[in-house]
């Protein structure tokens, strides 16, 4: 079997909101196609024409080729060896960032590809299933023109999920950080508030985690608030300080009264790597911004070589879902995905792009049982947000 060609399609929404904080208004969405007639899909949360232009832009340096070019041609079932070639042969441009996210997309369709060939789900390929069934959680972002209506918004979600039969949640409160709800500032001794109000709603029995979106600057600073949340019980605590921040995290893995959590920015198992020689309890990587399912792989291993959590972040569509939950399957130190069913989407794209998408039931989500991802793009969808 041979790749014959890559396609790339941008997706938009119409009305994007440039102050909302949610990546899965665009999407790009890679085909990769065979001379066999089976295709793969794949997809990275990253600027979509950026991961286009990575994956389609003309070489000019040895180091700096054209990735398109450089799979044209290759066996799909060589999964291992094409990621080394795009990382190696675009280093100068890539090694991180965009790019690596563009390989993410194409290594996940390649996946799609292999499994799709011998008729099996790709967790079966990714090394057998550790579970038989996967946990999701509710990524809870409120709505509100004022702090008092942000933090009633984020107890309504947590109550709502909780009805649904979810077992988890991550409250969103990110007041005064550098991503927040656009124009909403608060008081850490608000966000103290909230918290507890959330934790309040959905009792004792229901793990709980809370994501500030970089809210601190220093580990001290994010140590006098968190040191007050010590008895709600919070699962883990997200990004609470820059991502390149790694002395402050060190010294928040050792001293907050709760697992810190944070990757959903990282590229390749080498920045990992630097998260957990800092103490890092939780990573949280993005299957396709990582590297795709090869270097997600990866980074599961070593977490669980040192004794990790690893609950990945998934904010795009039911592509990407997919591709989390068939690695979350094949570990065995992954407690929870970031899953949404439809009803709980404001995204068209998360709500329409693949056919059968996973679905909750009693609280848990059922194995994929289809060859490679198991899903099927929507081509209707496809037409109607594509800007190409």
């Amino acid at each position: 079997m041979k790749i014959t060609e890559i396609e790339c399609h941008i997706l938009v929404i119409p009305g994007v909101r440039e102050d909302a904080t949610s990546s899965s208004q665009d999407d790009i969405v890679v085909v990769v196609h065979t001379d066999e007639g089976i295709t793969g899909i794949g997809e990275t949360d990253t600027g979509p024409w950026v991961a286009k232009a990575a994956i389609e832009s003309p070489g000019g340096h040895s180091m700096d080729m054209c990735m398109k070019e450089l799979l044209i041609g290759q066996d799909p079932f060589d999964t291992s060896a094409l990621w080394e070639k795009m990382y190696t042969f675009t280093c100068m441009t890539g090694r991180r960032g965009a790019v690596i996210s563009a390989m993410g997309a194409i290594d996940m369709a390649l996946w799609d590809i292999k499994g799709k060939a011998l008729g099996l789900p790709c967790y079966k390929l990714l090394g057998g299933a550790h579970h038989d069934h996967i946990v999701p959680y509710a990524s809870l972002q409120p709505y509100g023109d004022t702090v008092d209506e942000y933090g009633a918004s984020l107890v309504e979600w947590a109550k709502r999920a909780k009805q649904m039969g979810y077992r988890a949640g991550k409250m969103e409160c990110t007041l005064d950080g550098p991503y927040r709800h656009a124009g909403l500032k608060g008081t850490d001794e608000q966000a103290t508030e909230i918290v507890r109000a959330c934790r309040e709603a959905v009792g004792p029995d229901f793990a709980m985690m809370v994501d500030v979106q970089y809210r601190w600057f220093d580990a001290y600073s994010c140590l006098r608030t968190v040191n007050n949340w010590a008895d709600l019980d919070i699962f883990f605590l997200e990004t609470p300080l820059q991502v390149d921040n790694l002395e402050g995290y060190a010294i928040l893995a050792r001293e907050a009264p709760m697992r810190i959590a944070i990757g959903e920015w990282q590229n390749t198992r080498f920045e990992f790597k630097e998260l957990m020689d800092a103490g890092v309890q939780v990573v949280q990587p993005d299957v396709g911004r990582v590297g795709g399912l090869t270097e997600a792989m990866r980074v599961c291993h070593m977490a669980q070589d040192r004794g990790r959590l690893v609950v990945p972040h998934c904010w795009k569509t039911g592509i990407g879902i997919a591709a989390s939950a068939h690695m979350a399957a094949a570990i065995p130190n992954c407690p929870f995905i970031e899953f949404l069913p439809a009803e709980m989407c404001d995204s068209e794209l998360r709500r329409e792009l693949v056919n059968d998408p996973l679905t909750i039931e009693n609280g848990v989500i059922k194995l994929p049982d289809r060859p490679g991802l198991g899903i099927e793009l929507n081509q209707e969808a496809i037409e109607k947000y594509s800007v190409e």
